[in-house]
């Protein structure tokens, strides 16, 4: 057995953040609409959050990903 520990990346990479940063932007401005009872911003939330797993999908496809090509590795 190798004691090495090999890091998976848990989703250290700029792909991973813009989708997650889109995402929670998307659930809080669709939580305060709930809030207020506008439908159209709810829904319009919804968009957003499906907008920010593209985006997340698209950068991971390009090489942002977690060891992507255009991505620098960083030293523990």
């Amino acid at each position: 057995m190798s004691t090495e520990h090999v890091d998976p990346g848990h989703g250290h990479s700029p792909a991973a953040w813009t989708a997650v940063v889109i995402m929670l932007l998307a659930f809080t401005i669709g939580t305060v609409a709930f809030f207020f009872d506008v439908q159209w911003l709810v829904w319009a939330s919804a968009a957003l959050l499906v907008v920010g797993i593209v985006v997340g999908w698209a950068l991971a496809r390009a090489g942002y990903g977690v060891d992507g090509d255009k991505v620098a590795p960083k030293a523990h």
